[in-house]
């Protein structure tokens, strides 16, 4: 069977059975689907018989929201899908219904259409394969030629022995879904996970014609684990916005940015409901009492649960999370490499960069361990200073006999001191250094490759200031919280905190690295740690200039 982009998985089963059947029907759509995955509950639809299968409204209740939260869950443990459940045919209590038969548009039109129907003979029946393909294109765009999969007989097998069968159904409370005109839902929403998506398909639920989406930003931002990963604003906005026109577009959806923890839920008279998470209920509540303190009406809090990840690692939350799946991010390639660096393509070249006090060095010495050639440009900058190498006479004749110590050696600190927090006699001082540290470290290279070594690591702080980024294939860039790394300066240097605090700000954010970067790696965490992400890094690195 081929493999397909997008698909749409349709749902006939009685609601009350399709919660024991959905990791076997999810794992077989998993196999045929490698993208976007719409899943359309549609319990009783018939496709045989003689007549056009309709769609029909399914009451939107804490039996449906509870299975919609089994789904997203469920299909965690299948991390390359981005599943979508569609709310179009979920009808909230006491609204009118709409008149069916118009065809929805989807942003990724599925290539194929997937359902649990039991046909009986095998799921060989044509006829009924017909009739599903007629029945989804007539209720969303799908791409030409869709092809049809009955999914019954494959899920049916891989129940096993010992578990539920697909044909037990279980008792579910079914009480109808409160709804209200105008719902008000936040969050950072960073690379729109299935956590996410339980708690937006509640809140397009609850909504009869208003959804108030605030997206966190700037400060807000600040004390996220791994903030430099986050995806800029508008990317956030755009990924939330396809998501929800494709969920549930008959509603309006207002996305706006967050700066404080309260934007217009305080503001905003028309809002009635807030839907909060087990973590964000004390944030209801607060929300609650500014718009008493406005003479604002108190809006209901709805919760929803925390929807717990089933294959979380060590150092990930137990819960879907944007911090794990940034953290999984970290040792993985970010964007493609340089194909033609302005050095020969053997070795293959990394070039290390992290701001003082990152790790930038245990990193290097690991790399180096692992079997990688090391050309640690720091150490190569002193040494150009010495009596007789290439840049001692211009130094000197730069900035003057008064940086020499007794011995003839330039007194690096004197002449720190002179270029530190001047702007333009740094500059001055970098255009005697880096070119000569880039043409002798063209020279190591080359002789590197000729030594046949297939890895070199460029170690370099100043990498990406200087434009040495350009003699290497990837940038690697190792991060750590400000505050760690001004807490390991103080040990290390003996530096005061105000000192740590100004050499670290005086440096290029861990942002504006992480921005420029093919690899980015955190040493926040235990050494165990960093050495295990250091070696998904070099592992997943062999894979690409050594493919199989």
């Amino acid at each position: 069977m081929s493999v397909f982009r997008s698909g749409l998985l349709v749902l006939t089963s009685p609601l009350s059975a399709l919660s024991l059947r959905l990791m076997p029907i999810l794992a077989s759509a998993a196999r045929l689907v490698q993208d976007t995955l719409y899943i359309h509950l549609q319990p009783g639809l018939s496709l045989t018989g003689s007549t056009q299968p309709r769609s029909t409204y399914v009451p939107a209740t804490s039996e449906v929201h509870n299975l919609i939260s089994k789904l997203y869950t469920d299909a965690d443990v299948h991390r390359h899908l981005d599943v979508r459940i569609l709310l179009t045919n979920i009808l909230n209590q006491g609204a009118t219904p709409p008149v069916l038969g118009s065809v929805q548009n989807l942003s990724q039109p599925p290539e194929v259409v997937l359902t649990d129907f039991e046909t009986g003979d095998g799921g060989q029946s044509n006829p009924v394969k017909q009739r599903l393909e007629r029945y989804a294109t007539s209720c969303y765009s799908c791409r030409p030629n869709l092809i049809s999969v009955l999914l019954y007989p494959d899920y049916e097998l891989q129940a096993g022995d010992g578990e539920l069968s697909p044909q037990h159904e279980i008792e579910i409370t079914n009480e109808p879904l409160q709804s209200y005109t105008d719902v008000v839902v936040g969050g950072t929403f960073d690379r729109l996970h299935n956590g996410h998506k339980i708690l937006l398909s509640m809140s397009c639920m609850l909504a009869e014609n208003r959804l108030l989406i605030g997206v966190s930003d700037k400060d807000l931002l600040e004390n996220k684990v791994l903030k430099e990963l986050i995806l800029p604003f508008e990317q956030r906005v755009a990924q939330l916005n396809e998501f929800l026109v494709d969920i549930k577009p008959s509603l309006q959806y207002d996305i706006v940015p967050l700066f404080d923890p309260f934007g217009p839920s305080i503001t905003d008279a028309d809002l009635k409901c807030i839907v909060v998470s087990e973590e964000t209920v004390k944030g209801g509540l607060s929300v609650n009492k500014r718009r008493a303190e406005n003479n604002l009406a108190e809006l209901a809090l709805h919760k929803i649960s925390l929807a717990v990840d089933p294959q979380h690692a060590r150092n990930e939350e137990e819960k879907i999370s944007s911090s794990s799946l940034r953290y999984r991010l970290l040792g993985t390639l970010l964007c493609a490499p340089r194909k033609d660096p302005s050095l020969p393509s053997s070795p293959y070249i990394i070039g290390l960069t992290g701001g003082s006090g990152s790790g930038k060095s245990s990193v290097a010495q690991h790399l180096l361990h692992l079997g990688a050639f090391h050309l640690d440009m720091d150490s190569l900058g002193h040494t150009i200073y010495t009596p007789g190498g290439p840049v001692y006479e211009q130094v000197i004749e730069a900035f003057g006999p008064d940086i020499l110590k007794e011995d003839g050696t330039i007194n690096r600190k004197v002449l720190g001191a002179k270029v530190f927090g001047d702007q333009e006699q740094l500059k001055q001082l970098n255009s005697i250094m880096w070119p000569v540290m880039a043409r002798m470290a063209k020279e190591k290279l080359e002789e590197a490759a000729r030594q046949g070594k297939a890895v070199c690591v460029l170690d370099a702080a100043m990498l990406l200031e200087a434009g040495w980024s350009e003699m290497v294939h990837e940038v690697w860039t190792v991060i750590i919280p400000e505050d760690e790394a001004i807490r390991r300066i103080i040990a290390r240097d003996g530096l005061s905190s105000e000192a740590a605090k100004l050499r670290v700000r005086s440096q290029m954010s861990n942002s504006q690295r992480a921005k420029q970067s093919h690899v980015v790696l955190c040493t926040m965490w235990e050494p165990e740690i960093t050495r295990e992400t250091v070696e998904k890094a070099w592992a997943l690195l062999q894979k690409r200039i050594k493919p199989e």
